[in-house]
């Protein structure tokens, strides 16, 4: 039976199983040291962040309150009373100017000592809105600004992290925070250099979205003798382009999209690819020879059904708005050929219809505005034809890689999405309030290093399963495959009963989906620091 005195136990002793395993605390202290009367060393602090971001992630007030609730006094050996808000703020000061020293020597763990694989590793970035001006910047830290936010919160300024995310079990071993207006094809070769430090002498694919293709990239990708997959942007491969691929040799590819492997095989996507080469021409700001590249074309039945269905949905749109358009010509609204005018550039840019709606608009004897329109079908089709189409680019030996596994390959980048999605999710990044862009920085980071555990966590479990083996007894979901949410949700009913004058601390016994998760994790809960 619970009592008032128990305390939430629930992940604690797994997330601190992992922070000791990957040396977090061990890093931070031997970067950022503290003098030897303080309570607790910034390696503390961050750990204890680090468990609150993964169990309470709300916004960063009164961490003390959470760390009465839990057990952290006896997981991670720290008196609440220490996580004030003061103490949090001059932790995030400490590690800031050491962020790219943590990340490298927390990866380089994470990867030596899990044993990832990191042979293929999916890079994207994405924008996290902020309350607050930040008009007082530290220059040696991202600039918060205003751009294009992933949410839409156009309102608020924003910041933006990238991802290194292995194909191997998902696992983000390398993030670093840009500025909100920071280009994303600007920011490849800084973190291509820094992935190649931290995998040292392996080398590794990088996969990303067309951002990661530009000349000056291409052209340093390649030097550093690091393989590539992206898509082209229309800049390189443009519509006439997508409709020569149907005249070119296609081949089938036996590939199977998650979304599809429950489905019966006739209802499941296809693939085709077709290939060329290409020499990638420098721009006129640039100097060198052309790079020669791989073109790998690609047909998706889903994609050409998606584009033919989102094509008929605005076109019926616009003719719901034309015809309506239609009935009401000289009446009160659209009294003058002017203002039919008017009111079809507001219906072809709305509804984006503006390369294949034909129309003219007149008077006629009794001055009354007159119009006659149709979609041109010539045009329709000339655009259909792109239909399910789209190109990668590779630098990869065709000896390595054919056209198909280069498909294949380039298939894994929903991983860095998905991260991304429990980045937002699980771990609620919210739009955030700091003092100063120092500790936003800082705080990312963090939330960083709190998603490589929460998805290390998760490989550790189906590792440790046969391949695809589903559990049974996760809340809401009897029978499911283990992932990271589902892992934490089980957990947080664990509890612990505090020690007394008499008495150690007290673990009741975990039973059921609890003790098999634990067990699959190799973690005994009832070890406290």
């Amino acid at each position: 039976m619970v009592v008032e005195r128990d305390r939430v136990l629930g992940s604690l002793p797994v997330i601190a199983d992992f922070c000791e395993r990957l040396d977090i605390r061990g890093i931070v202290d031997r970067l950022c040291p503290v003098r030897d009367l303080a309570i607790v060393t910034h390696g503390q602090v961050i750990e204890a962040l680090i468990a609150n971001r993964l169990t309470s992630p709300q916004p960063l007030l009164h961490v003390e309150d959470w760390a009465r609730e839990w057990a952290v006094p006896e997981v991670f050996g720290i008196d609440p009373g220490v996580l004030n808000d003061d103490r949090i703020g001059r932790g995030l000061d400490a590690i800031a100017p050491a962020l790219a020293q943590i990340i490298g020597s927390v990866g380089l763990q994470a990867i030596e000592r899990f044993g990832i694989d990191v042979s293929r590793i999916h890079w994207d970035m994405t924008s996290i809105s902020l309350f607050g001006d930040y008009d007082q910047l530290d220059e040696g830290s991202a600039a918060p600004s205003y751009g294009h936010p992933k949410d839409r919160r156009v309102d608020l300024k924003q910041i933006q992290t990238g991802l290194g995310v292995t194909s191997d079990g998902g696992i983000p071993i390398f993030h670093r925070a840009f500025d909100g207006r920071a280009g994303e094809v600007n920011q490849v070769v800084g973190a291509m250099e820094s992935l190649r430090s931290m995998c040292g002498p392996r080398r590794f694919l990088l996969v990303g979205d067309s951002k990661l293709i530009s000349f000056g990239n291409v052209t340093s990708m390649t030097a550093a003798g690091v393989t590539f997959i992206a898509p082209a942007s229309k800049v390189y491969v443009d519509a006439d382009g997508l409709r020569a691929a149907k005249t070119m040799t296609c081949t089938a590819v036996d590939y199977i999209a998650d979304r599809d492997r429950a489905k019966p095989a006739d209802a499941r996507g296809r693939y085709r690819v077709a290939e060329d080469t290409w020499a990638m021409s420098p721009p006129k700001a640039h100097k060198g020879e052309p790079i020669e590249l791989r073109r790998v074309f690609v047909w998706s039945s889903a994609d050409a059904v998606a584009a033919a269905t989102s094509r008929a949905k605005k076109l019926d749109r616009a003719r719901t708005d034309l015809d309506s358009l239609t009935r009401g010509l000289g009446g009160r609204y659209y009294a003058t050929a002017a203002k039919v005018e008017a009111r079809l550039t507001v219906i072809t840019n709305k509804r984006r219809v503006g390369d294949y709606l034909r129309s003219t608009v007149g008077v006629d004897a009794d001055e009354r505005p007159t119009l006659d329109w149709h979609f041109d079908q010539a045009a329709l089709d000339h655009e259909a034809a792109t239909d399910g189409w789209y190109c990668l680019l590779t630098n990869l030996d065709p000896t390595d890689a054919d056209a198909g596994e280069v498909l294949t390959r380039y298939k894994g980048q929903e991983v860095v999405e998905r991260r991304y999605g429990n980045f937002k999710g699980p771990l609620a990044v919210a739009p955030i309030f700091l003092q100063n862009n120092r500790r936003i920085e800082a705080l990312l980071s963090v939330i960083c290093l709190a998603l490589l555990i929460f998805c290390l966590i998760e490989r550790n479990v189906r590792r440790a399963l046969e391949p695809d083996q589903k559990m049974t007894g996760f809340p809401g979901r009897p029978t499911a495959r283990p992932t990271g949410r589902l892992i934490f949700a089980a957990l947080a009913e664990l509890r612990l009963i505090p020690a007394t004058a008499n008495a150690p601390p007290i673990v009741p016994a975990p039973t059921g989906i609890q003790a098999r998760l634990l067990e699959l994790l190799a973690v005994d809960p009832t070890t406290t620091r």
